[in-house]
């Protein structure tokens, strides 16, 4: 057992030997000293650890669970592959006999730490001497586990009970010798708990703790400081306690306090949401960008089924990666999954943006997590092929890049000082008010807001459309400051001013952007519905077609609304009309279009421009959307509740179940081929179920009425199609708030406090609903403290 110990680096002193015995007293307990330096990867005897000290323990206890278990396979056994062995046992014995069973993964044996360190003195009472010497490994004898614990004043339980003494603070020897009065400890509490709230309330907001200057003499020492002085100010009970009335030396605002409590808030955080997943299956979306201090930082968010049925997605880490290589992102999120206790083996599905590093056919970090489990399968996400989609129309079309090249140089232009913004917003407020006089507008709570030019860029959703709004909604002021520009600015802006002015205010001009403002309105709004945090991958796909089909009835029957619709934008900013019938022209050049070609405006505008932008734009989505056709996404669908569950189809259900070998066995195809005739005569013969649209809205309606329960393997199927991830705009969501917690003024912080710092902003709402208690308890036992709650 020594030899085992010093393997484990557990400096071991005052402990009998072998052959010698542990008094039961109290009074003559044998010192143990833990010492964490150079402890294992391996995490064996990583349950329960017992020291001298409860925060000992712990602190050991925290450092194993964070190198995290050893990987499961399947459901039921958890292993460790030595060459090509697999070692494994059983965590429900475990689970049965967690309080003083450990485990050793590199000895692949069990061992019982409380007997040896109070062992009687007769070997013969201690039953199960292999438990304490060389350690058991006879697995298919599980009741020798019983047998060593015995009845209930065994030599086993008689150490136990001396352990769980051990482990009681009040009986420690420092509690004994720094032994507080009962006001000194109230006076700790009320110190610790303002200091928390303090740290609560920045945390939730995302603002900076600490000041450029936080001495005495200082007037702005920072928020925290300031906060709690704040704080003090309105509550005499605390101001009695704290700041400088409080010992030299137990404020409690020293920063490694602060940063100990944020590691505590981040840590209960984590702790809920991981409670939350418990073994339900997960899929993970992960994205990678750089912050303020040009680092490259890797977010991770998993998606899973809550107990009540809905779809949940959250916020796991962020971790520096030094490179963007798919092996180092691999690596990163296995760090991640250690740390955090969980499986590569419970993920069912990957979301990424479609980088190469990402989809990689061969060695993308899809592939690579697929070499680990087949169950895990890559989703492109919808948003990002949306706007891919957009962008290709953008480029390929020479028309219409030739307009967005427009748009950027007018935005470039007229945006370009302060100045020209200034005077943007004076012409529109002249052209508000003279419509008002005229009685063109009317007033209202957020109508006619001022509209300022907005630069369309390639990777940020929806830039296109909202920039393109804009313009349409200040083109005659865009124009006047345009001409101001021609006059009053420099040689070159006025050559590129009265470029635009010769091009802009044209009907070609404004008839594009109609065009691609209406075309991108319809992509808009499938947009905002793809990045719904609770979208399931059918009703995804079910609103592609819809757009699809919406951009197909525009080009059958929307031609002359839009000319409509074009015509009087142009009366109302003085822009010449076209005549359908008349030859068409190239703007400035007073010729036909190509030479021998000769086109009426009718045929260019609408079949050109009108009917081949649209085409371009179906071709794309077809092109980019094309899972549709996958064996997965067409199984996945059947399972859709819309109209009756009229796309239910039970051979495709039990082919769905087949890509998941892991969940479903033998038997429980027989089983699910039974329970799903029995599943859909139950759906359709309530009418409570009739009126679902999604996948999501059935999983709900299943636990609400407990028939998750009658039909388990028809809701597991539920559950592995909705945690099928839809789009990774959460993580892109991520990533705006790290630019909020890591500004520019807080662009030095390390990594570990910028994580912990965007757990409890992103999930705040997790965060505040933690028991104060909770997070109190979990940095008192991080460290050794001199003072006791």
């Amino acid at each position: 057992m020594e030899k085992f110990l010093k393997r484990k680096n557990l400096i071991v002193e005052g402990i009998p030997s072998i052959g010698e015995g542990a008094s039961d007293d109290h009074s003559k307990r044998r010192h143990v000293e833990i010492n964490l330096e150079g402890l294992p990867s391996d995490p064996g005897l990583r349950k329960n650890i017992f020291s001298y000290h409860p925060n000992d323990r712990d602190r050991i206890r925290r450092h194993y669970l964070q190198q995290g278990p050893c990987q499961p396979k399947g459901h039921d056994f958890p292993q460790k592959k030595i060459g090509n062995i697999y070692r494994r046992f059983v965590p429900k014995w475990f689970e049965e006999h967690g309080n003083w069973l450990e485990y050793s993964v590199s000895k692949d044996a069990a061992f019982c730490l409380c007997c040896y360190l109070y062992r009687p003195n007769s070997r013969a009472q201690s039953s199960g001497e292999v438990f304490v010497s060389d350690g058991y490994t006879n697995w298919k004898k599980k009741e020798k586990f019983n047998e060593h614990v015995g009845g209930p004043d065994s030599a086993h339980n008689r150490a136990w009970r001396s352990c769980e003494d051990l482990m009681k603070q009040q009986q420690h020897i420092q509690f004994a010798f720094a032994k507080q009065s009962t006001q000194a400890r109230k006076d700790y509490r009320i110190r610790l708990t303002a200091s928390l709230d303090c740290i609560r309330l920045l945390l939730s907001q995302g603002m900076a703790f600490r000041g450029h200057d936080e001495s005495i003499e200082s007037t702005n020492q920072g928020n925290f400081l300031m906060l709690l002085r704040f704080l003090a100010g309105h509550n005499d009970d605390i101001k009695k306690v704290v700041l400088n009335n409080a010992p030299g030396n137990q404020k409690m605002i020293a920063p490694d306090i602060q940063k100990d409590l944020v590691r505590a808030c981040a840590m209960e955080t984590t702790n809920v949401i991981l409670h939350e997943v418990g073994e339900e299956y997960f899929s993970i979306l992960v994205d990678e960008s750089r912050d303020i201090s040009v680092k490259e930082q890797m977010a991770l968010a998993i998606r899973f089924v809550n107990s009540k049925g809905c779809v949940v997605e959250r916020f796991i880490g962020i971790v520096h990666v030094r490179d963007t290589k798919a092996s180092s992102l691999k690596a990163a999120i296995e760090v991640l999954f250690l740390k955090h206790n969980l499986s590569l083996s419970k993920v069912r599905g990957q979301g990424y943006d479609g980088a190469s590093n990402m989809r990689g056919e061969f060695n993308g970090l899809k592939a690579l997590i697929l070499q680990e489990n087949s169950s895990a399968y890559y989703v492109h996400c919808f948003a990002h092929q949306l706007q891919l989609a957009l962008v290709a129309v953008a480029k390929k079309k020479p028309q219409v890049a030739a307009f967005f090249n427009l748009v950027n140089n007018i935005t470039t232009i007229v945006g370009a000082s302060c100045k020209r913004k200034d005077l943007l917003q004076e012409k529109q407020i002249e052209r508000l008010l003279g419509a008002f006089d005229c009685g063109e507008l009317s007033t209202g709570t957020g109508s006619n807001q001022e509209r300022s030019l907005q630069r369309a860029g390639d990777t940020r959703w929806g830039s296109h459309y909202r920039s393109l709004i804009n313009l349409s909604m200040v083109f005659t002021p865009v124009i006047e400051v345009l001409q101001i520009v021609e006059e009053d600015g420099t040689a070159e802006q006025s050559g590129d001013a009265c470029l635009l002015l010769g091009v802009v205010p044209t009907f070609e001009f404004a008839f594009i952007l109609h065009l691609m403002t209406t075309i991108l309105a319809i992509t808009n709004q499938l947009s905002l519905a793809l990045q719904r945090k609770d979208q399931d991958i059918v009703n995804a796909m079910a609103l592609v077609e819809v757009a699809k089909q919406h951009l197909q009835d525009m080009r059958d029957e929307g031609w002359e609304s839009l000319i409509s619709e074009v015509s009087i934008f142009c009366e109302k900013n003085d822009i010449e009309i076209l005549d359908m019938k008349d030859m068409y022209k190239t703007p400035g050049r007073g010729r036909p279009q190509r030479k021998g070609e000769v086109l009426t405006n009718l045929n260019y505008f609408r079949f050109e421009l009108f009917n081949g932008v649209i085409d371009w734009q179906l071709q794309e989505l077809n092109n980019r959307f094309n899972e549709a056709n996958t064996n997965l996404l067409l199984c996945v669908s059947c399972l859709s509740p819309k109209s009756s569950f009229v796309a239910f189809n039970k051979s495709k259900l039990i082919e769905l179940a087949h890509c998941y070998p892991l969940e479903f066995s033998e038997v429980s195809f027989r089983l699910l081929d039974k329970q799903l005739e029995t599943y859909i005569r139950d759906m359709r013969s309530h009418e409570e179920f009739s009126n679902l649209e999604s996948i999501g809205d059935l999983s709900q309606r299943l636990v609400a009425t407990g028939r998750h329960i009658v039909h388990p393997l028809v809701y597991l199927l539920v559950k592995l199609a909705l945690v099928l991830p839809v789009a990774t705009a959460s993580v892109e969501r991520y990533f705006s708030a790290m630019k909020i917690v890591k500004s520019r003024l807080r662009n030095k912080m390390g990594d570990s406090w910028m994580n912990d710092c965007l757990v409890t902003y992103i999930e705040r709402e997790v965060f505040c609903k933690i028991d104060a208690e909770r997070i109190l308890h979990s940095f008192q036992v991080m460290r050794p403290r001199r003072e006791q709650l």
